[in-house]
């Protein structure tokens, strides 16, 4: 059995400099500062998103993927430059295989093969549903009580990509277990309430359907907040306009599965991003509440 455990600071920022000095007025540059942003936009567009290597042998590479990167080219996404898939391959210097997926919003752990053999070897774990996976979210709403949701899911569709998907297909079996971790109250209105509530909750699926967790969230009435497709437009515009993080609070946290060559049970998890410790400072969430859970937050077997 192997543990990986791997810590990520994604608290970065990219600067427009000229000769090493910042430029931040229409003096130093002779441009307008409608130009200076333009052109700062376009300097920022040429910086591929930085990955972390959280896991890399002869057969494998897992990553930690940040949020809003793609996984790999997609035909909704033409005019996109970077793909986890690609950056992967440049930094390990081979093709690599995706197995699963984790959609663009959603950063975390995220396995790679290095050949089509191994890809096979973990496609097939992933068939017998032998993987598991472990993700943390915030939701809107206190929640108390841990329970398995066994509710199915009509695929969704979307405009092109999946254009030639029968729409009236049946709906298919779709599990996912969730345990509330920690609760919060917050003393500012988001609606019609005088205050805000939200939850850390643990989510495992145990099948793999499209935008499964967030559908499941949102059928419980606890949607993950910055869900821009089945969330709560006042609570995420609340969430951008007080915490000033525009993001989906969802977060592949662990995988566990069984390495494709030699069989040993692979654990894989990468920690909480600055994004997220910043919000549990503001919720309240300080070092002795984090300690409680911390079996739930990071080693649970049952995840």
């Amino acid at each position: 059995m192997i543990w990986i455990n791997f810590s990520v600071n994604q608290d970065k920022q990219v600067n427009l400099t000229e000769q090493g000095k910042e430029i931040n007025s229409e003096t130093e540059t002779g441009l307008s500062q409608h130009d200076n942003l333009l052109v700062a936009e376009e300097c920022e567009e040429e910086i591929a998103p930085e990955i972390d290597i959280l896991f890399e042998d002869d057969d494998i590479v897992v990553i930690h993927k940040p949020a809003g990167l793609l996984v790999h080219r997609s035909y909704l996404a033409r005019r996109e430059r970077f793909f986890a898939m690609q950056l992967t391959r440049d930094k390990v210097g081979c093709h690599v295989f995706p197995v699963h997926r984790l959609d663009r919003p959603t950063s975390g752990v995220l396995l790679f093969a290095k050949s089509s053999e191994m890809a096979n070897v973990l496609c097939e774990q992933f068939a017998a549903k032998t993987v598991e996976k472990q993700y943390l979210a915030i939701v809107r709403g206190n929640m108390h009580e841990a329970d398995t949701l066994d509710y199915a899911l009509k695929q969704e569709l979307d405009d092109l990509g999946d254009k030639d998907v029968d729409p009236n297909k049946a709906a298919q079996d779709a599990v996912t277990h969730y345990q509330p971790l920690l609760n919060t109250e917050i003393p500012f209105s988001s609606g019609r309430y005088a205050t805000s509530r939200y939850a850390l909750v643990r989510l495992s699926p145990h099948t793999g359907r499209k935008h499964q967790l967030r559908r499941h969230m949102a059928h419980l009435r606890h949607p993950i907040v910055g869900d821009t497709t089945h969330g709560d437009g006042k609570q995420n515009k609340f969430f951008r306009e007080h915490f000033a993080v525009n993001r989906l609070w969802l977060i592949a946290k662990k995988i566990s599965f069984e390495h494709p060559r030699t069989g040993v049970r692979m654990h894989i998890e990468t920690e909480l991003e600055e994004q997220w410790l910043t919000l549990f400072e503001q919720f309240g969430w300080g070092d002795e509440a984090l300690a409680a859970q911390e079996s739930l937050l990071i080693t649970n077997e049952s995840a």
